[in-house]
């Protein structure tokens, strides 16, 4: 039995030494190969919560095993229930939080189509100039034309019509 929690609790640290030091780079190279092993229905399934209770349930057991009389499965059982604790507890106040504070700045241009912005350069009847755009929690500038062909000056409120060719077509906002 000590030869599986050796091995459960060294692939923990050898996988958290690989992830820390070299997991941006394994996650661009695969770039979302291995997206079919994530558990969408269920979320404490998380690789972070899986491996901690495969390093808990080794090292657990290697205490146990070494610093108690009781017997061997009697070892293993408490390994696992310490192990399932450790998880739940790493799941419930680490990984739950940080899903929920994910936020994204990313955007569509197509997304602004419908969005406030005040125009930062004249827009002339023909031509381009440039308006400041908020997008959830980030501001953007982007090319602008007039929408009805008409002149917009700077400072003056609009609303983005339509995105086309990486440019917002605005008209003034009344």
């Amino acid at each position: 039995m000590e030869a599986i929690y050796w091995a459960c609790l060294s692939g923990g640290v050898i996988f958290a030494i690989v992830t820390v030091i070299f997991g941006d780079l394994i996650s661009n190279a695969v770039d979302g190969v291995l997206d079919f092993l994530s558990v969408d229905g269920l979320p404490f399934l998380q690789p972070m919560v899986l491996v901690t209770i495969i390093t808990v349930f080794g090292g657990a057991g290697l205490l146990l095993e070494h610093y108690t009389i009781i017997g061997a499965i009697f070892n293993a059982v408490l390994a696992f229930v310490l192990a399932v604790l450790i998880g739940l507890l790493v799941y419930l106040f680490y990984v739950r939080p940080m899903q929920n504070s994910e936020n994204s700045t990313g955007y569509s241009i197509q997304d602004l189509t419908g969005k406030l912005g005040e125009v930062l350069v004249p827009i002339p009847a023909v031509g381009y100039g440039e308006v400041l755009v908020r997008t959830g929690a980030a501001n953007t500038n982007q090319i602008a034309a007039s929408y009805n062909g008409e002149m917009i000056t700077s400072g003056s409120r609009v609303v983005v019509v339509e995105v086309k060719d990486d440019t917002v077509f605005v008209t003034r906002l009344d």
